[in-house]
């Protein structure tokens, strides 16, 4: 588990699943950026377009283990990211 707060101004490397209805993968996003708020959302400035944010949940996210990650979804290398978070959003339908 990691404190949230330590994680403002760090660099933040993210996978989301999202599930069709039949709970198979539909979509998925990759990308890595900068926690720039971590009160009421995890915010991730990524450089373009809008901010991405996020339930803050601190079960959710990990130390990074040194050394380079190649994103599947364009063959980006993120560098020594601070930590990682991977989340599965299941649709409105089959939420709990």
């Amino acid at each position: 588990m990691v404190d949230l707060a330590e994680m403002i101004r760090k660099k933040l490397l993210v996978g989301v699943t999202y599930l069709g209805a039949n709970n198979l993968p539909q979509h998925s996003i990759e990308f890595a950026g900068i926690v720039t708020a971590v009160d009421p959302l995890v915010t991730i400035e990524s450089g373009g377009g809008d901010p991405f944010a996020r339930r803050p949940e601190p079960d959710a996210s990990n130390r990074a283990q040194p050394g380079e990650y190649r994103l599947r979804s364009d063959g980006t290398i993120v560098v020594d990211p601070d930590f990682i978070t991977t989340w599965t959003v299941k649709p409105p339908s089959q939420r709990e």
